[in-house]
């Protein structure tokens, strides 16, 4: 627990110690100036991301409920 706990403080101490050079440069980040096309760009990245995340998973599921299934049949046919 004792470990956990300092992992935790250092990680906190070393964000509050960089926070200000995140911050400093007039909001000015490491992609240039934000404008109203780069939060459109970047907000129509993320919903992309989510609808492929929702697929991807969906595949994934279906094909393990496949499994599930052939499963449960062989052990109905041997049993």
């Amino acid at each position: 627990m004792k470990r956990t706990a300092a992992a935790l403080l250092s990680v906190w101490a070393l964000m509050l110690v960089t926070a200000p050079m995140a911050l400093a440069d007039e909001g000015v980040g490491l992609a240039g100036p934000t404008t109203d096309k780069t939060v459109t760009f970047f907000c129509f990245g993320v919903i992309a991301f989510f609808a492929a995340l929702v697929i991807v998973l969906s595949l994934i599921q279906n094909r393990l409920e496949k499994r599930k299934e052939a499963r449960k049949s062989d052990l109905a046919r041997f049993n």
